[in-house]
């Protein structure tokens, strides 16, 4: 629970500053109404974009909902895992893919998607995929797609607000050092916002590893799965979707060889798979599981 508890005020602090930045440039504008402005309008539009995400980004990954006669073996161990969260069984779809991996979306419990690969289930045994369900379904329960809707609403204000500050300055004719300043904020801010939503997707991302060794009580079979996914993608196991998906997955599916994320991990929607295994290690350590 402390584990978990960490992660939860490491959002609300990463929240908080992406929060202050808006807040900052707003007041450099005019005011802190003209930053809660911009967030009342990025809110609107992710809002809608938070409603239907589920219908967009299943058509992007070329996902396709499965009826329990036509996957019987991944619906079982979806509904298990989802028995055990205390939610109902999520909607159950499958990607035509060699790479295996898998993700989840939806509103949230109730409201909500997993999808498999079929790389997934070719190589996965039974207590590898209910590892990886429940890494999704921790998603799930989690809200995770709610913080992350939150947490774009806000990049997003604080972009157009950046882009807004300096267009201002520009049409006041103000001095040099304010347009440097303005320019500075310019590109600056929207970086660090996504910085800090980066490290938001990644708190998240060990906040569900935490769920599904808690859940299915196998965190031995999530690192043997990882382990296994990490191999397939490396060697460039093929899957067609969007960049722009990337942070939906239980790993970077779109990592080859050499990547920002082994260098610099701020850069990374996803922890090194390394970095997880070893908090795995530790959180089955403290369920009284010992892994070599």
């Amino acid at each position: 629970m402390a584990y978990a508890l960490k992660i939860y005020v490491k959002t609300v602090l990463l929240m908080a500053l992406l929060g202050a930045i808006l807040i900052g440039i707003g007041y450099l504008i005019g005011g802190i109404a003209v930053a809660f402005a911009f967030l009342i309008m990025s809110l609107i539009l992710n809002i809608i974009f938070y409603f239907i995400s589920d219908k967009l980004v299943l058509y992007s990954a070329g996902a396709r909902i499965v009826s329990e006669a036509e996957a019987p073996r991944l619906h079982r161990i979806v509904e298990r895992v989802a028995a055990k969260a205390g939610i109902k069984k999520p909607k159950v779809a499958i990607v035509n893919a060699p790479q295996p991996n898998a993700f989840a979306t939806g509103r949230g419990p109730g409201h909500a998607v997993v999808a498999a690969t079929t790389g997934l289930l070719t190589i996965m045994n039974d207590d590898e995929l209910e590892a990886v369900f429940g890494h999704e379904i921790g998603h799930v329960v989690n809200r995770d797609v709610l913080v992350a809707t939150i947490a774009a609403a806000i990049a997003s204000a604080i972009t157009w607000l950046a882009y807004f500050l300096f267009l201002v300055v520009l049409a006041r004719g103000r001095n040099g050092g304010e347009v440097a300043l303005a320019l500075a904020t310019y590109i600056l801010a929207p970086l660090t916002a996504s910085l800090i939503q980066l490290a938001i997707s990644r708190a998240r991302e060990y906040l569900a590893d935490y769920t599904s060794a808690k859940l299915t009580g196998k965190p031995q079979d999530l690192i043997s799965a990882l382990n296994k996914i990490e191999n397939y993608i490396m060697s460039g196991a093929r899957l067609d979707a969007p960049q722009t998906t990337a942070s939906l997955w239980i790993a970077n599916p779109f990592r080859k060889g050499i990547t920002a994320e082994d260098v610099i991990e701020w850069f990374s929607t996803h922890p090194s798979t390394k970095k997880r295994i070893e908090r795995l290690k530790q959180i089955a350590k403290e369920m009284g599981i010992y892994i070599m």
